[in-house]
């Protein structure tokens, strides 16, 4: 097949899974060798389609008859490919992201994370020991062997490999690198995402929700302007001005009653507080009996939010 073929072919496939697919994940594919490119492939068989090609023909098929993705043209750069899915697309980071394997430290590479050779023996011989403390390492000869007293990062994230790190690493039998695809962009019904958002989930949505309706109800207690998350504490506090005229005047109302009966009784309340006190210290666990009463705290507190309502009835 000749070269003009073959960019023939590639055009008619791009176009055709451009035609097809409205999830594109951008992914990196920096060292990754040709047996492990096709390992991701057949991980991918049926959950989506990887098509690696030259950056200034893919460019110009978007250009020229997909105009809806030229979103993704500012990040075609570098060595990329296209995974084209229309199934879950955390699952298929998910799987992108398991199809790693460990790599030795060559020198000039760029580290993806921080190198530390860890203290014990490290079945060198006593002639290595000046290698060693060429890069600081401190050692003492252990059982005819060099043992390394103290953990020591070699390599540092962002920076290039030495000569010098890479073969020490190599002499400790230590691969302490992972490559694999990167995801770098996320297309998606015309929008351009980085990877982060698929970390997503009910649980992160909630807790956003309930840190936000916290902000608006301590907002509008303090200026005074009523909104629906602030409502059950005005009216908590209500609630509570009323019981404490009720208990103070002769005024009395059904959610009054019980605390008035323990007030002019003062026996009887200093009863409920006693067998309160002593009911954790009968018990042969305290830790076990703590909990019961931790747990019937909420109880407590939605029956008292339950009669607060009920003044409105």
């Amino acid at each position: 097949m000749s070269k003009k073929e073959r960019k023939e072919g590639f055009v008619a496939k791009l176009g055709d899974l451009l035609g097809q697919y409205d999830k594109i994940m951008l992914v990196g594919a920096d060292n990754v060798g040709s047996s492990h490119m096709q390992k991701i492939r057949q991980s991918l068989r049926g959950k989506g389609v990887l098509l690696m090609g030259k950056n200034t023909m893919i460019r110009r098929v978007i250009r020229n008859d997909f105009k809806q993705f030229e979103a993704l043209l500012p990040h075609l750069a570098s060595n990329v490919g296209l995974l084209f899915t229309s199934g879950d697309l955390s699952e298929l980071r998910d799987i992108i992201l398991s199809q790693k394997v460990a790599a030795p430290a060559k020198a000039g590479a760029i580290a993806p994370c921080n190198v530390i050779v860890p203290a014990g023996d490290t079945g060198l011989e006593p002639t290595q020991t000046s290698f060693l403390q060429a890069l600081e390492i401190a050692t003492r000869i252990n059982k005819g062997q060099i043992m390394i007293l103290n953990p020591k990062q070699v390599v540092t994230e962002g920076e290039k490999v030495g000569p010098s790190e890479a073969a020490l690493l190599q002499k400790l039998k230590i691969k302490p690198f992972a490559y694999g695809l990167q995801v770098k962009q996320i297309y998606e019904s015309g929008s351009v995402y980085g990877p982060n958002v698929l970390d997503i989930n009910n649980d992160t949505v909630i807790s956003k929700i309930r840190t936000a309706a916290t902000r608006i109800a301590c907002l509008s207690l303090q200026i005074g302007y009523p909104t629906l998350p602030s409502v059950p504490h005005s009216l908590t506090r209500a609630f509570k001005n009323l019981l404490s005229i009720a208990v103070a005047t002769s005024i009395n109302f059904k959610q009054a009653e019980d605390i008035k009966e323990l007030l002019e009784n003062p026996e009887a309340l200093a009863a409920a507080l006693s067998s309160q006190n002593a009911a954790p210290a009968a018990s042969g666990a305290p830790a076990a009996a703590a909990a019961p009463a931790e747990a019937a705290k909420p109880e407590s507190e939605s029956e008292s939010e339950e009669e607060m309502f009920g003044l409105f009835d």
